[in-house]
């Protein structure tokens, strides 16, 4: 046996089942399921998706939010294929 072994709750009967892993299609994928559980996977509040940096820098923060001190936290998400 290799590799991590990943079981979710069932919490229609109370059973556990095994889960089967999957490549995300594309990164908003993965921003959509981290930003919808970002308290629960990392302790942050989350604030906005696609947050702009204004005129000045030009850019964009994928994922923005606060962590339990109020401190920003800013995720990005990239893909390497």
């Amino acid at each position: 046996m290799s590799g991590l072994r990943l079981y979710g709750m069932n919490t229609t009967n109370g059973g556990v089942a095994e889960l089967t892993p999957r490549l995300a299609e594309v990164e908003a994928d993965v921003q959509g399921l981290v930003e919808a559980h970002k308290e629960t996977l990392l302790g942050v509040r989350f604030l906005a998706s696609e947050y702009s940096t204004g005129p000045v820098h030009g850019g964009r923060i994928d994922s923005l939010g606060l962590d339990e001190n109020g401190s920003p936290v800013i995720v990005e998400f990239t893909d390497r294929r």
